[in-house]
Parts: C-alpha cells; structure tokens; sequence
C-alpha cells in the first residue's frame, strides 16, 4: 500500500563529500520543524557538515492513524512494528538506517563513512538507538530531551505495545538505556552529547535522564550529560544549543 515518505536535504557549500549529520524529530513533528525552528545550517555550512531530516512517520490516507497525537501517524517511535494493523507501514527503523541511507548517500555529496545521528524527544530516542545499534554507521551521536528508557515511560509503554506487542525482548532492541546496560566495556567508545532542559514539564515522568545516565556509568561509556537550567521542551530549547551539537558531531566526523 502506497504511502508518503519526505525528508528533506541541506548540503553545505563545498565541492567535496561532505560528512553526514542526520536529524530525528520528536512527536507530531515533520521535518519542516527541524529545518524552520532549529537554526541549524549556518552552523552546519561553517562546519561542512550536511543534515538530513526525515519525518517521523509515514503518511497519507491508506496509513494507519489514531486519535492521539502520540500513537500513529507523526508517532513512528523509529521501531520496525510487527503488530497489524501498524506492521504495514510502520517500518521507521529500517527505513532510517537502510533505504533512506541508501538514497541520500547515493544521490547526494556526502561521506556515507562519517556518518553521525542527532535528535530531540522521540527523535533523540531513536538517535541513541541507531546509533548504539549502529556503531561502525554513526560515528557521533547526540541527543536533545531523549526518552531514554521507553520500556519504563507511559509515551513508550503506549506505543511499543500497539507496534510490538508484548514481547519485552523486542522492546529491548529499542530501549537506550537497556541497550547500553548490555553493552559490555565501552570506556573506548566516542563522547555522547545529551541537553535537557530543566524545566522541561515532561521530565520526570516521560524523559528521566538519570536512568541512561546510570546505564552509562555502569559500562564505562564517556557521557556529557547538560542539565540546561530554565529551559523546557520546545524549539527554542533546541535554538539554543544547536550549535555545540553540530560542533560536537563536526569534531569526531572529521577526526
């Protein structure tokens, strides 16, 4: 069944292949809200960097949807589902890591092997994930007001029982913090970048960055964990620290 997948492409202005910096949105996002609110590409052109925003769940009337803005389209959670009526369509995990990488790095000047993954919200769920799950791909990984342990949050238990059932080993395989406490010794592994901001009204009960933070220490992974004091959920959070992000990537891409 046919359904509409859009990203959307900035390419510094250079010559060269240029490293990759991808984008993940967080819920009811498309990929216009990255690309308008974020202020990202002045920096990414003054670093070489390119960026790629996808959306964040297939759309279009044969797609399924539900009533609520957390659950369906503009709700993909970055999982493969494996529930009807969602196991159609809603194949984000995938379609992130293998077709979209495919295209982009086929069709635009980029360095497929200097690759790095950011994202806010349910987007910087998905960006641990692919990046934990995808090591040699995404060389750099940062974060903005993660859900970093879905399996333990009401956005998470939500949607990964409507798209994976009850398997909590399938959950799992899309959890960051469980993927980190069974990471073995990664004293060796690049610097993660995580923002939150303290204000942010959902985290304490949806975010809870101290679970992954534990997780972190637990295996010896290098974390720069930044609690931005007055800062809540939105955009403007985002605004703010783009930059250091993008120079965060920029420093292990091109190292």
């Amino acid at each position: 069944l046919a359904c509409d997948m859009q990203f959307t492409v900035f390419v510094p202005p250079e010559t060269r292949r240029a490293p990759l910096l991808w984008w993940l949105s967080g819920l009811t996002c498309t990929p216009e809200n990255f690309t308008v609110k974020a202020g990202a590409y002045r920096q990414a052109a003054a670093r070489g960097l390119a960026v790629v925003a996808p959306d964040t769940s297939p759309r279009g009337p044969q797609v399924p949807d539900s009533e609520r803005y957390d659950l369906g389209q503009g709700a993909g959670f970055y999982v493969d589902a494996t529930v009807e009526p969602w196991s159609r369509h809603y194949r984000m995990y995938s379609y992130i890591s293998d077709e979209l990488n495919e295209l982009v790095c086929r069709e635009f000047p980029v360095d497929a092997g200097a690759q790095g993954i950011s994202g806010h919200s349910m987007g910087g769920h998905g960006a641990l994930v692919l990046g934990l799950r995808n090591p040699r791909r995404y060389r750099s990984l940062s974060a903005f007001a993660p859900i970093v342990a879905p399996s333990r949050v009401p956005w998470g238990q939500q949607a990964f029982g409507a798209y994976l059932g009850e398997d909590r080993d399938a959950w799992a395989r899309y959890d960051a913090t469980e993927l980190m406490q069974a990471a073995g010794d990664r004293s060796a592994a690049a610097p993660i970048l995580v923002d939150q901001g303290e204000a942010d009204e959902f985290l304490t009960e949806q975010l809870r960055p101290g679970l992954f933070a534990a997780a972190c220490d637990r295996v010896g992974q290098p974390l720069e964990l930044r609690y931005q004091p007055g800062y809540d959920h939105s955009y403007f959070f985002v605004s703010t620290f783009i930059a250091e992000h993008i120079d965060h990537h920029a420093r292990l891409l091109r190292s």
